[in-house]
């Protein structure tokens, strides 16, 4: 059986079991057209967005959205477009942007946008790149991130630190993380002050802090460049320093065997085990539910040269018309509405994010129960914000490097010798990539602002290396 036999046999599955994933006749409640929208949000942030779908449902009186939320919303997405049987509209990440894109699975938003007035201007400038794929925009935003080094204030105070200052640099990053470091007699690490690879989300993103970027230009993979090797080799240096051993420890004992549980009570930072990490505009909300009495702080995570300030990891959530919308005019209207300010401060604020808009409320700053908030809106704007290029082979590359990462961690391999594998590796997948999408006349680089942009927002910035 082939794949796309099997592919399609499953979107027929789906459409048997999933609301709004069938070959449907138009649907009317009360005389309004029905439109179902998939989403993968639930709690808390599953009930901001549709406190947006209620209020978009009571603004006018032709379209009734009616929101499905979706567990593996991108594979079951996937499937559903395959056979024909796609959602109206559907909510995915920004990272799958290019894949969806480059697969020609969701539909062009840019002359939409250009008629509804959603200019690059209404956007900060990364979430607005984050949302395109060679020039044309095939996703609307929604709530925003970036990263940040979190700290824990009495931790700091416990070791002699000034619970109120964060490291500026890598090299205090580190001095000030053996101050925070604890053992037991046996040697074993019982509080880490810093480890890289705790929360271990982000580990692609260590090499934007020395200076370096993924790719340099849209076909060329930059694995192995000379600042790429050198956040590898600072990687491994906390694995020689408190050895592979006692640091894989101390994470399982942590984690029970899973190294990216960080929405619990177990969280390392969250139980007082940890006391710096980077962790995205969300961390407040764990704060919150799980150790509501920390002393914490955010602040820009320090970079290699004290040159090179406000560097910061961004994402975003999306919104998109798959191939295939039943309704995809009535799915733009509500995509707009969620665009609007008033609707998307009401998600973000509900998220207890910052808005991906240019301009903010007064009102939404004074309700925004997170404290550190115009810190994380700030590195959003800043000049060194970076986020994942927006390149066809994005799961690849992604699974690539962090398998690589463990590599270093664990030391069987030397960081530049496990780069360069991943340059070799991931080269070759996106000149097969490259080949295929220019055989179909759908790669055009020349449009692509990923290269200057995604990687970092203003690469003139001039950089001292030492």
């Amino acid at each position: 059986m082939s794949k796309k036999t099997v592919t399609c046999l499953l979107a027929g599955i789906l459409s048997l079991l999933i609301p709004g994933c069938t070959s449907r006749k138009d649907e009317y409640l009360n005389g309004r057209l029905v439109i179902y929208y998939w989403e993968k949000w639930t709690g808390f942030e599953g009930e901001a967005m549709q406190d947006v779908v209620d209020a978009f449902n009571a603004s006018q009186d032709r379209i009734w959205v009616e929101k499905i939320t979706m567990s593996r919303l991108d594979r079951k997405l996937l499937a559903s477009i395959a056979g024909g049987t796609p959602p109206d509209v559907a909510g995915l990440w920004s990272y799958h942007t290019a894949p969806y894109a480059s697969k020609n699975a969701i539909l062009p938003l840019s002359d939409r946008m250009r008629k509804a007035g959603l200019t690059k201007e209404y956007y900060k400038p990364i979430y607005w790149d984050l949302c395109q794929w060679q020039g044309v925009h095939y996703a609307l935003p929604t709530t925003p991130a970036t990263s940040a080094l979190f700290w824990n204030k009495r931790l700091f105070r416990e070791a002699g630190l000034d619970p109120d200052r964060p490291p500026k640099t890598i090299a205090e990053l580190d001095e000030f993380a053996e101050k925070l470091t604890k053992y037991d007699d046996k040697r074993n690490i019982i509080q880490a002050g810093f480890l890289p690879g705790i929360p271990g989300s982000w580990m692609w993103a260590w090499g934007y802090w020395f200076g370096g970027k993924l790719m340099s230009d849209p076909e060329t993979i930059s694995m192995d460049s000379p600042e790429n090797i050198r956040a590898a080799e600072w990687i491994a240096s906390y694995s020689k320093k408190y050895d592979p051993r006692a640091v894989e420890r101390f994470r399982t004992s942590l984690y029970q065997g899973s190294e990216r549980v960080f929405s619990s009570p177990l969280d390392p930072f969250l139980a007082g085990k940890v006391a710096m990490q980077v962790q995205g505009v969300w961390g407040y909300n764990f704060i919150e539910k799980f150790s509501p009495g920390m002393e914490w702080g955010a602040a820009p995570f320090p970079s290699a040269d004290p040159e090179l300030q406000g560097v910061a990891m961004a994402e975003c959530d999306i919104l998109i018309l798959p191939r295939g919308s039943p309704h995809p005019e009535e799915a733009w209207e509500f995509m707009k509405f969620a665009n609007s300010q008033e609707a998307m401060e009401m998600l973000c604020l509900g998220h207890r994010k910052f808005s991906p808009l240019a301009e903010t409320s007064d009102e939404f700053w004074e309700k925004n129960p997170n404290p550190y908030i115009k810190v994380f809106s700030e590195l959003a704007a800043s000049s060194n914000v970076f986020a994942f290029p927006t390149t066809p082979i994005r799961t690849e590359f992604y699974r690539e490097i962090d398998a690589t990462m463990d590599t270093i961690m664990n030391l069987s391999k030397s960081p530049a010798e496990a780069l360069r594998g991943v340059k070799v590796r991931m080269q070759k997948r996106l000149d097969h990539e490259v080949r295929r999408l220019k055989k179909r006349r759908t790669w055009h680089p020349e449009k692509s602002k990923m290269a200057n942009t995604l990687n970092r927002a203003h690469p003139e910035v001039n950089v001292r290396r030492k």
